[in-house]
């Protein structure tokens, strides 16, 4: 029984690389494999784990099918943050959401700038559609694992909230 127990109050993420060069083959994604590692550290379900091409209309539909068709709490995305013409990770976001988070992406620019100066040029953002959080991760796998270790713990809570599982009031 406790283990049925511990499954229901398990979140469900998913997790989208957007890479062009990964989409392709032609690249190995490591940042991927970096989200999947932690969330499953956190005994977090990878309901679904994808690479996608750094196409806005593509990703913003996957986004839309694990929010509602696949009803995944988290989802948390890696890559097309940046300045390239091809990165379009945030607009596809924006696209999405019903409402933002952006203390989450402030929180990670923030502590990122202690490690490098060039976090400041992160486009990243983070929003609410539905009852599923969109996390916009960076693209390398260091700084993926630097920004989702700092998080982890704090998204906890907000997750709890966003599904009903607490109250914004709980201790």
């Amino acid at each position: 029984m406790m283990f049925m127990e511990d499954e229901i109050d398990m979140f469900k993420i998913g997790i989208i690389t957007c890479s062009d060069k990964g989409y392709e083959n032609k690249r190995i994604d490591e940042s991927g494999k970096v989200i999947e590692e932690i969330v499953k550290s956190k005994n977090y379900k990878v309901e679904k784990y994808i690479v996608l091409p750094d196409d806005k209309k593509i990703i913003a539909k996957e986004m839309i099918h694990m929010s509602d068709n696949i009803k995944v709490d988290l989802i948390l995305t890696t890559g097309g943050t940046g300045f390239s013409e091809r990165d379009v990770t945030p607009e596809a976001t924006l696209s999405v959401v019903n409402k933002l988070a952006p203390g989450i992406s402030e929180a990670i620019r923030m502590y990122s700038l202690t490690i490098t100066k060039r976090a400041m040029l992160s486009r990243a953002v983070s929003g609410i559609r539905n009852k599923t959080l969109i996390i916009n991760l960076p693209g390398s796998p260091k700084a993926v694992r630097e920004s989702l270790e700092y998080i982890i713990d704090s998204l906890q809570h907000g997750l709890e909230i966003l599904t009903g599982k607490a109250s914004e009031c709980a201790r």
